[in-house]
């Protein structure tokens, strides 16, 4: 049997490579809380960032950029997913709706319906064939933005599934800054306009 001692924040730094923590999630949010410095310091040895949000409630890891000419550059650790077409507009559009509602209901969480979605996803898609193959894979669509951590299913309905509820996660914020979000905008509407 080992007898190697392992850190108190060693559950912490497992959690922060498999996925966000929330602060809904009391036990780890409490251990980054209280082990701040020990992560930070950890992580920052191999090139990678914790981002810890206290407002919004989530940490996350980002890799630190390393110019392409640096012999210290480490290993890409934390992967990009680059995104579709219509995943990009799916995160758009969820960016945005949460901005809307932090301006009308002063920053409380945003629930919203599979159907809330595909209505505001169908606002972009007059073509019916577009529109048919966009609503054919809207299932794996809300996969992915799951995936990304851009949404919580929140409240299940098996037997209708555009009655499941999701909270649109507030990391969505930090993934897809202002910056980010026009750029991605800028190329939904060079899409567009290419079609």
């Amino acid at each position: 049997m080992s007898t190697q001692k392992t850190e108190v924040y060693a559950s912490v730094v497992i959690r922060l490579l498999q996925s966000v923590i929330y602060d809904d999630d009391r036990k780890y949010w409490n251990d980054i809380l209280n082990n701040e410095t020990s992560v930070r310091d950890y992580f920052s040895k191999i090139g990678i960032e914790l981002i810890l949000n206290r407002q919004d409630g989530f940490a996350y890891l980002k890799q630190v950029e390393f110019a392409d000419d640096d012999k210290t550059k480490p290993i890409q650790l934390i992967r990009k997913t680059p995104l579709t077409y219509e995943v990009s507009l799916l995160c758009v559009l969820l960016r945005e709706w949460l901005d809307e509602s932090e301006v009308k209901i002063s920053g409380d969480k945003l629930f919203v319906t599979g159907r809330q979605i595909k209505e505001r996803v169908d606002l972009f898609f007059k073509d019916k064939a577009n529109r048919k193959r966009l609503l054919d894979k809207f299932d794996s669509l809300i996969k992915t933005a799951r995936d990304l951590g851009f949404l919580y299913l929140n409240n299940e309905d098996v037997l209708n599934p555009d009655n499941n509820q999701y909270e649109v996660k507030k990391i969505i914020k930090a993934k897809i800054n202002n910056e980010k979000l026009e750029e991605l905008k800028n190329k939904l509407k060079q899409h567009v306009e290419s079609v």
